[in-house]
């Protein structure tokens, strides 16, 4: 195993990461960059610890270095370290979904084994991950690439299999090979004692089918970056105790509303003003930047939109699901009840 940070950063350094397809577009955008010293974020609504249990850092390093050609930091881990110093970045739950299996994953995940490793590459944060196969590469899944993912399973450092389910919207992979390999999928996790993590997009009634043909009604589940119906989601939680909803920041952008729903839906059902959210907090990085965070004074004079999003934006997040959740709710209360909801998914 690695014992200090310049094996890592040497190979780093020199490493072209590939794109998933499903991140691809982020590379394609032409619009007005700010400079990236605005990447390092004004003071944030809450101060608690920030879980992400959802993001993509090989994927974001690379949007940084295409938007910022000539970028302060060379490698992921000086990004990392730099973007979240004084931010209160606890854990990342960082995902690996492409078609074959990116080899690097390994480079990651054996870096952070070490508690000194985690204190010297990560700066002191704890990485974590999961591996699986998107919808978009569903077409690609085969017996190889699945072995691989078996082997992932079983590193310190992996805490579930994901992000894997159905994505309509696109239809990158024909509708029924996507139904096929999630529920391939989704035997191999359960098999394993592994947490889900599920991507589904307008594919409500076959995600929710194959999820309870396939799945315990007890089993950990994380449904991501949820903006389907409030009805689909109201269903899931259900019928599965322990399935919680993924938010990142597209909760604040006006063209969605279906996600403000459903949080409201959860605070008039529940119980008492102290029942909790059955909700993650999570970014989808490189994507999903968090409206709201251009309302900051520190922002105010910038010009365009943030070219890429990443961890420490998680409490602007918080900060707008307290509002829709309304009275006793505060930036704060979501940024705790998030964090005991990681551990109860993924253990984090």
């Amino acid at each position: 195993m690695l014992r200090s940070c310049q094996p890592i950063l040497s190979r780093t350094r020199s490493l072209a990461f590939r794109i998933p397809s499903h991140h691809r577009t982020m590379a394609k955008k032409k619009s007005s960059t700010p400079s990236e010293e605005f990447l390092l974020l004004p003071t944030p609504p809450s101060p608690l610890p920030i879980v992400d249990t959802h993001t993509h850092l090989a994927s974001t390093y690379s949007a940084y270095r295409n938007r910022y050609k000539q970028g302060k930091y060379n490698d992921v881990h000086e990004f990392v370290k730099k973007m979240y110093e004084g931010r209160h970045v606890d854990a990342v739950v960082d995902v690996w979904c492409e078609a074959p299996v990116q080899k690097i994953w390994r480079t990651f995940a054996d870096s952070a084994v070490k508690p000194e490793d985690r204190a010297g590459i990560w700066g002191g944060m704890e990485y974590w991950f999961v591996m699986g196969v998107h919808p978009h590469e569903a077409k690609h899944y085969n017996d190889d690439v699945e072995k691989d993912i078996i082997e992932a399973m079983s590193h310190p450092r992996c805490v579930g299999w994901g992000e894997m389910g159905l994505d309509y919207h696109y239809d990158n992979s024909p509708r029924d090979v996507q139904q096929v390999v999630f529920a391939r999928q989704l035997s191999q996790a359960v098999r394993l004692g592994k947490p889900l993590t599920i991507h589904t997009r307008e594919a409500d009634a076959d995600t929710e089918r194959i999820l309870k043909e396939q799945v315990p009604k007890d089993h950990p589940i994380h449904v991501h970056c949820f903006t389907d119906s409030p009805e689909f989601a109201q269903r899931l939680l259900d019928h599965f105790p322990n399935l919680y909803i993924g938010i990142t920041g597209v909760i604040t952008y006006t063209t969605n509303q279906d996600t403000s729903t459903v949080i409201r839906d959860m605070v008039a059902r529940s119980s008492s003003p102290d029942a909790p959210l059955r909700i993650l907090l999570e970014t989808d990085a490189p994507y999903m930047v968090p409206a709201n965070l251009y309302t900051h004074d520190a922002l105010k004079d910038m010009k365009g939109k943030l070219p890429v999003c990443h961890s420490a934006m998680v409490p602007w997040t918080a900060q707008f699901v307290a509002g829709v959740a309304g009275d006793g709710w505060t930036p704060d209360r979501v940024m705790r009840e998030a964090r005991e909801n990681a551990r109860k998914v993924y253990g984090v």
